[in-house]
């Protein structure tokens, strides 16, 4: 093997194993994941207190766990698919019958649209909460809520669209 061969081999390896430093990321995501059950239970338990007779709309209290929900589930799902398109596949994972149907199968572009689609309902979740407290949202901010909201799904059916047509070349 010539020394640039051994240089360029060198390199290469470096680029390829380069992936692992995503690895903490995805901890972090996962952290991220823990700090959001941290907020379900406080938002559980003041749900509780409006049940129980507090100050506070019930419907409000669950549009929050909602949407925290959905926060959630879009960290796992970019946590999976992130971690399985750009590190290294979960065999764990594939050895077990508690797989998720979609892990394994949701491709970069999939993983675009999951993200818009998520971010889109989580949009709508804040938006719906917004209408359901209207004296506490100026006339400015809830415009600014709607436009955001359309700009998300906008975007979103743009890039349905850029994967349908790069899907056809």
């Amino acid at each position: 093997m010539s020394q640039d061969n051994k240089y360029e081999d060198f390199l290469e390896r470096t680029i390829f194993y380069s992936r692992w430093l995503l690895a903490p990321f995805y901890l972090a995501l996962i952290g991220g994941i823990g700090a959001l059950f941290f907020k379900l239970v406080k938002e559980f338990a003041a749900m509780i207190h409006v049940l129980l007779g507090g100050e506070g709309n019930v419907i409000l209290s669950i549009l929050g766990l909602v949407d925290i929900t959905l926060v959630a589930n879009l960290l796992v799902i970019v946590i999976f698919s992130g971690y399985e398109n750009f590190i290294s596949r979960l065999d764990v994972a594939h050895n077990s019958g508690d797989k998720p149907s979609w892990m394994g199968k949701v491709t970069y572009s999939d993983l675009k649209l999951k993200l818009i689609g998520s971010i889109v309902a989580i949009s709508a979740i804040d938006l719906l909460k917004a209408f359901f407290n209207l004296k506490s949202h100026s006339s400015e901010e809830l415009a600014w809520l709607v436009g955001i909201h359309c700009t998300f799904m906008i975007s979103g059916v743009l890039f349905a669209l850029m994967d349908k047509m790069a899907a056809k070349h």
